[in-house]
């Protein structure tokens, strides 16, 4: 049975329209609440036994989500592969481990996501991981809201793919000129 991702959003009323602040910075016109599918049990499981399913034949050590909006879905799919699982927050802007969490020297790690966006969370816990000495073994999201393809890394899978206008604040399309631009997401710009 195909699973109709647009539907599920709609309906949990993750999938918003306006005027939106993404982390990146960037503008767009539609905005992915994962959060607000991810609070019922029956998606954040069917999400979570489809990202297993994706990575189900990987051996790796942890699994690690970038704070705030990976958290949930890291734990979940975490837990389906019996695996510990941890995420990283933003310290004065860069992506760091806190609260005890620690990556290995040659520890193998799956990254799980929400929503990818330009890929500049993914390739920062990527790039942390790197600089601690462990190995990114795969990238797993729900939603690629990419409007051009982001490689961030080779064994990349996403859930679904739901394409959202996204522009420089120097380059607002007229009709959202007028419309006060919200910031949803977690990051403080």
């Amino acid at each position: 049975m195909k699973i109709d991702f647009e539907k599920i959003f709609i309906e949990t009323e993750a999938l918003m329209r306006g005027h939106f602040i993404l982390s990146s910075g960037k503008h767009s016109d539609t905005y992915f609440q994962c959060a607000k599918v991810l609070q019922y049990p029956k998606y954040l499981n069917l999400f979570a036994q489809e990202l297993y399913k994706k990575f189900e034949k990987l051996n790796f050590d942890k699994v690690i989500s970038p704070a705030i909006g990976g958290i949930v879905l890291g734990t979940e799919v975490g837990r389906r592969f019996d695996k510990r699982t941890i995420f990283c927050e933003r310290e004065s802007g860069k992506m760091s481990l806190r609260r005890g969490f620690s990556i290995e020297r040659g520890e193998k790690i799956l990254i799980i996501e929400d929503v990818l966006s330009t890929g500049g969370s993914i390739k920062e816990v990527i790039n942390l991981i790197t600089i601690l000495g462990g190995e990114v073994i795969g990238v797993g999201v729900v939603v690629d809201r990419s409007i051009e393809p982001v490689m961030v890394h080779k064994n990349f899978h996403s859930l679904c793919s739901l394409k959202a206008s996204i522009f420089d604040k120097s380059h607002i399309p007229e009709h959202l000129k007028n419309v006060e631009p919200i910031k949803p997401g977690s990051n403080i710009l």
